[in-house]
């Protein structure tokens, strides 16, 4: 079974304080994939993190977004820079547990056109997984043709390697319990985006990637179903549940 888990910037850091780990989620997050893993409830895992209070508070800074590009040398290195240092924070918490994690940069692998189109090859992905490591991505910059870089999202990520690995669960694990509605209460499913268009807002800290509207669309673009949960349904996600809002 493959797994695509994405880890909320707002589950490994605290998003409105810049460059903070937290770090009693980070460990409860690496115990829950390292007990899995252990358990044998998952074959072949992908790791994918958003940037939290790391990569968000330096693309704001410079005016980054998944649209709005940069030439700017120093844009790219901070923006960059502080995402793989995020990443390092996490790889180390899962390897402490003896999970086999790597990192893989997308700066380094994709691009996008012209027209805003994101290449993002899963070769390396699919040879890492088959030699029994678990890849650890996270959202970051790429190029991007006429407009030097621009942001790629964590969810972007998701999509993008669910599709080419045929994935066989993927999983959201947010700082909420799934899609909530107006009254706070979670919606168990989505199907169509228009049902939740009204109740769907943005996220209350800095967010270039687009915060909840923009996972539902992303994930509903899925031929697979896609489950949005908070960090107490990690473990039940990994086990085989479906916490929170399952998105169809």
């Amino acid at each position: 079974m493959t797994v695509v888990l994405k880890l909320g910037g707002s589950v490994v850091t605290e998003k409105d304080r810049a460059e903070t780990i937290d770090g009693a989620a980070l460990d409860h997050t690496a115990d829950a994939i390292a007990d899995a893993i252990s358990a044998g409830d998952i074959d072949d895992l992908v790791v994918v993190h958003g940037g939290g209070s790391f990569g968000h508070h330096h693309a704001s800074e410079f005016g980054v977004s998944t649209t709005d590009g940069s030439h700017d040398v120093d844009a790219v290195h901070a923006i960059h820079g502080a995402m793989t240092t995020l990443n390092q924070f996490v790889l180390r918490r899962l390897l402490d547990r003896d999970v086999p994690a790597v990192p893989v940069h997308p700066f380094s692998a994709g691009h996008r056109s012209e027209r805003g189109e994101l290449t993002f090859p899963a070769g390396q992905i699919e040879t890492l997984l088959s030699e029994g490591f678990v890849p650890v991505l996270h959202g970051d910059l790429v190029a991007h043709a006429g407009e030097g870089v621009t942001v790629v999202s964590g969810d972007e990520l998701v999509v993008e390697l669910a599709a080419s690995l045929g994935a066989d669960r993927v999983g959201l694990c947010s700082a909420v319990p799934g899609v909530l509605d107006d009254a706070d209460a979670v919606i168990d499913r989505i199907d169509e985006y228009e049902d939740v268009a009204d109740v769907l807002g943005e996220s209350e800290a800095t967010d270039v990637s687009g915060g909840m509207a923009a996972k539902v669309r992303a994930l509903l673009d899925l031929d697979s179903n896609a489950t949005i949960f908070g960090r107490d349904g990690l473990s039940a996600f990994l086990e085989g549940d479906d916490p929170g809002t399952t998105i169809d």
